[in-house]
């Protein structure tokens, strides 16, 4: 924690307002300040996680969101240094800084059900979500994009980005053998997956902000290119073992379809994406925890059970229900 009050410390200097406040208001992938700039403007100060992203994937990221806000998206803004780039650069670490957003997460990245506050909005979320790819189709995106794809090997190959799923030490044998079944089966289903394109790729509750003026996307750090099926996925993962969940997945397509055409066949597809999304989770949280931890064995135990759903033909809402 000192070192990093002390970068942002330095950091602030790019940005004309040394000695500004900080305050810290979130420590996890990315460590975030909460600061007032010396023109007035409320911000967060954002030290982004060494060896992830390299800056210029970052700028991307914020070229983004800068153009998606110009299009009338809701999502956290970036505010340029003095020198006219998206980010600075301190001993090796890339720091930004986004204009500040009013309001809370719409839930926590932890919390095991979606509660009502969630499924009350998955509406209006699925909305959000079909305005991103909307705006993004209309020329909201750098070209070229320097992001890495959400492609098939990075979420089922022999290296996926976020970890092998399938080596999660906290899965028991017959549960690993059934999510290296279901990677095979997922493999051949993806293929009939088309719309690809720019994603958030981590529209989970904790970067879903309930602002006064409605839901907006926060954190882009994991974007790139991908199906925008993963992205109504990501925004359903938290609701696995939810009796409710199967309305909210249809609350969530409803509202995506009201802004965006997505055929039957299609829309079919999603329970395959809910369960690349879990996947990809359990592989994330191996290096992030200690062997003994819960949470390890909570992300197995959901990896495990969406196989088996997707094995036996069955969407997770139906077995929740």
């Amino acid at each position: 924690m000192t070192n990093d009050l002390a970068q942002a410390e330095s950091a602030l200097a790019h940005w004309g307002s040394l000695g500004a406040p900080l305050l810290l208001v979130w420590q996890s992938e990315n460590v975030v300040f909460e600061t007032v700039l010396r023109d007035g403007t409320r911000a967060a100060l954002r030290l982004h996680r060494p060896g992830y992203q390299g800056r210029a994937a970052i700028e991307a990221e914020l070229d983004w969101c800068a153009r998606l806000a110009a299009a009338g998206v809701p999502v956290a803004t970036p505010v340029a240094a003095v020198n006219g780039r998206l980010t600075a650069g301190l001993g090796g670490r890339v720091v930004s800084c986004l204009r500040w957003l009013d309001g809370a997460p719409l839930g926590q990245a932890d919390q095991p059900l979606a509660g009502s506050a969630v499924a009350a909005r998955a509406g209006e979320l699925g909305a959000l979500i079909a305005r991103l790819h909307n705006a993004t189709d209309a020329g909201a995106c750098p070209q070229p994009f320097a992001r890495k794809p959400w492609d098939a090997g990075a979420l089922l190959g022999e290296r996926p980005f976020w970890g092998r799923f399938w080596d999660n030490p906290a899965l028991h044998p017959d549960e690993r053998a059934d999510l290296l079944a279901a990677r095979d089966l997922a493999g051949r289903q993806l293929a009939q997956a088309r719309d690809f394109g720019p994603i958030h790729a981590d529209v989970i509750r904790g970067n879903v902000m309930a602002t006064p003026d409605g839901l907006a996307l926060i954190d882009f750090d994991d974007c790139g290119p991908g199906w925008r099926l993963y992205d109504l996925a990501s925004a359903l993962i938290q609701s696995w073992g939810d009796p409710d969940m199967g309305r909210q997945a249809a609350d969530l397509l409803a509202g995506y379809r009201s802004l965006r055409a997505l055929p039957d066949d299609q829309a079919a597809l999603l329970p395959l994406f809910v369960a690349l999304r879990g996947f990809a989770s359990a592989g994330w949280i191996v290096p992030r925890v200690a062997a003994g931890d819960a949470r390890l064995r909570g992300y197995a135990a959901r990896a495990a059970g969406l196989a088996r759903d997707l094995l036996d033909g069955r969407t997770p809402w139906e077995a929740a229900a």
